[in-house]
């Protein structure tokens, strides 16, 4: 079913034409290309000019401007001149929305601009109203009326566009023809590109941005399958909007863009952060890196696609297998996080202590399986005395069988055991008769069995029945680019499909030693891309990060990184715009304090956005928007509908708080439980 790429095993680079932005060639053999946006007021042209060079020395490639309107468009050509003469070359770039002069401005000072189809030209009102075929043909037509000025311009002053649909900002004939989906985000984009075609101006890059990765991955496959249909091969920027900041940003952004570049799409990155747009920049390029790492020549041949439907989410369904008293792993609950501590078994006293002082920090992320090596057939005498000493604090012991201890071992008998036990033994891909005897030593102790398995493995090793087994990859895999983890858990979940067993799978972060010697940045996107690509993907029922040692930093990973995935919330979910001239307040500074206000209410989605652009669309899903109306109001939303209008800035931090606490979502932060 995977028409969108060449294989969904390895990264075949998606072959696209070259589009030049200035000097800088985008798609076809030229590397992924890294983005940025500045957020001064661009009618402060020296502030502007400034950001700009800041961004250009911290290795930005390709800087984009808002031009909300004329007058701001008009300080394009001051900006660029004075860029210019600074001894930058970086093409800058406009971004348009809402106002056709402001394109017909900027355009004749920058390289490119951007238009958001579902802004320009068009209307966002939310209204509802069924378009008849002839009336849906008069607006295209009204469409080709007023974008055709400037595809016609920037072809002739040899200027690229980007067409850069966002999901939050679709207009309201596309809404009601399409709905709020993927397909109509991609049709928004595709009459645009019809219009382009019939200037034969093709000088484009596309884009389809939401804050919601699973959205946003869906909607680029489903571009890529429709372009191909069309005979389109226009190049690809990458990007999850309104991310937010810090961990959480950085995740869902590696989760998104990281996904679509594993699977060899993706051109032009921005990693869009509610940060400085500086801090953008090495995320990109350690996004782009991996990527770039793991690209194939295009003559590799293709490979059988799996199962999966890539255009629409459906979890993968599994069978129930109890992990602990209250805690089922399947498809119908979300993914349990086990956690691996370093300590030995032998140390029960040390385990208990590491875990009495990770359950200060972690409060209302629990590890629900703790996850301990057993090296040799001693280790067996001490499991006892370590399940009493750590049964306070986790639910359940994941312990795992080295390579070195011989099954027969197991087979004499384990010891009784006060907390629930699950047992990992990982298997070369021939190991069948160890298999079978690993299923029966488990059965017989009522230990739930989990199986760490090879890419290769015989499919009859499936054939054994077993209701309560677990399935993951065996350690050390030792994967050479251009295949990956990601491709070989897909594999995975095909041979199980193939065999009907509906095992559920655990999905293992950082399993290879060397990348412990890595950076924490390269560390959190390889699990953000692993963990996000399989989930959004329906694949996953477990989750752990092997690569952080401390037990709280890598059970708060975990959690954040399911969070990111829309697979599990354990906190607030904020989503925030990453602040640019358009914005009305200052996002930094509003985010982190409307956070410390807000962010014990587990489940409540909050967006901050800057300004109307993308605003009512983009968090449409929220449970509650603050959006900058003007200068210094604030507008307050309940989903789509904004109630509270021009609040003052002083007073809109309460006025918020009082309009959760109305639609009974506020809890008090002394009254918040943690089970």
């Amino acid at each position: 079913m995977s028409g969108y790429c060449s294989s969904r095993f390895a990264t075949v680079r998606r072959p696209s034409r070259e589009v030049f932005v200035g000097n800088v060639g985008v798609g076809g053999e030229n590397p992924i290309r890294i983005q940025s946006m500045t957020t001064t007021n661009t009618q402060d042209v020296s502030a502007t000019v400034a950001q700009s060079i800041t961004l250009a020395e911290a290795g930005c490639e390709i800087i984009r401007i808002t031009a909300p309107n004329k007058k701001a468009a008009q300080a394009l050509k001051e900006i660029h001149r004075k860029f210019r003469n600074a001894g930058f070359n970086n093409p800058l770039v406009a971004d348009i929305h809402f106002l056709p002069s402001a394109a017909m401005e900027a355009v004749e000072h920058v390289e490119k601009v951007r238009v958001n189809p579902g802004n320009y030209a068009d209307n966002k009102k939310f209204a509802i109203r069924e378009y008849s075929d002839s009336q849906y043909l008069d607006e295209l037509e009204r469409l080709h009326e007023e974008f055709s000025p400037l595809v016609m311009r920037a072809k002739e002053l040899g200027r690229s566009m980007r067409v850069g649909c966002n999901h939050g900002s679709l207009s309201d004939r596309i809404m009601n023809r399409y709905g709020d989906t993927p397909l109509g985000m991609v049709e928004s984009v595709l009459e645009f590109l019809r219009i382009a075609e019939k200037h034969s101006y093709q000088d484009i890059i596309l884009s389809m941005k939401s804050s919601n990765p699973k959205v946003m991955i869906e909607a680029y496959r489903l571009l890529v399958e429709k372009m191909d249909a069309e005979g389109m091969s226009y190049p690809l920027h990458l990007g999850v909007t309104e991310a937010g900041d810090g961990e959480d940003g950085r995740i869902k952004s590696a989760i998104g863009i990281g996904s679509l570049l594993m699977d060899g799409l993706g051109d032009t990155i921005r990693v869009s952060l509610t940060e400085d747009p500086i801090y953008e920049i090495p995320v990109a390029e350690a996004l782009a890196r991996k990527a770039m790492k793991q690209w194939a020549v295009r003559s590799q041949p293709d490979d059988k696609p799996d199962s999966i439907d890539p255009y629409s989410f459906s979890r993968r369904v599994t069978n129930p297998v109890e992990l602990a008293p209250n805690i089922r792993v399947n498809s119908e609950t979300p993914p349990s996080v086990i956690t691996r501590s370093a300590t030995p078994i032998t140390k029960p006293q040390e385990l208990s202590g590491e875990l009495k002082q990770t359950s200060l920090i972690l409060s209302d992320t629990p590890i629900e399986s703790l996850w301990i090596r057993l090296d040799s057939p001693e280790d067996f005498e001490t499991i006892p005395e370590a399940s009493r000493a750590v049964s306070s604090f986790v639910p359940s012991l994941t312990l795992e069988i080295a390579p070195e201890i011989d099954l027969q071992s197991l087979s004499k008998g384990l010891p009784k055991n006060s907390l629930p036990l699950a047992l990992l033994r990982d298997f070369g891909d021939e190991d069948y008769s160890q298999y079978i005897r690993f299923l029966r030593i488990c059965s017989d102790f009522n230990a739930i069995p989990i199986a760490g398995l090879g890419p290769d493995c015989e499919d009859g090793i499936f054939s054994e029945p077993a209701s309560n087994l677990i399935v993951t990859l065996r350690t050390g895999l030792l994967l050479k680019p251009p295949f990956h983890e990601t491709g070989v858990y897909r594999r995975l979940a095909e041979k199980l499909r193939n065999w009907r067993n509906t095992s559920p799978i655990w999905i293992r972060n950082g399993r290879i030693p060397s990348r412990q010697q890595t950076g924490f940045l390269d560390r959190l996107l390889d699990a953000s891309l692993l963990t996000g690509s399989l989930l959004c993907d329906g694949i996953g029922d477990l989750v752990s990060i092997e690569s952080e040692p401390n037990l709280a930093r890598a059970t708060k990973l975990a959690y954040n990184l399911l969070q990111g995935a829309g697979s599990r919330i354990s906190k607030t979910e904020f989503v925030a715009c990453p602040s640019c001239g358009r914005t009305l307040f200052d996002l930094q500074t509003t985010t982190q304090r409307i956070r410390e206000k807000t962010g014990h209410l587990k489940g409540v989605k909050i967006a901050i956005m800057g300004c109307i652009v993308n605003g009512p669309g983009e968090m449409a899903d929220a449970d509650f928007g603050y959006v900058g109306g003007a200068p210094s109001k604030i507008n307050l939303y309940v989903g789509k509908e904004c109630v509270r209008y021009n609040i003052p800035e002083d007073e809109a931090d309460d006025r918020l708080i009082d309009l959760i606490k109305e639609h009974g979502k506020w809890v008090d932060p002394e009254n918040v439980s943690f089970s």
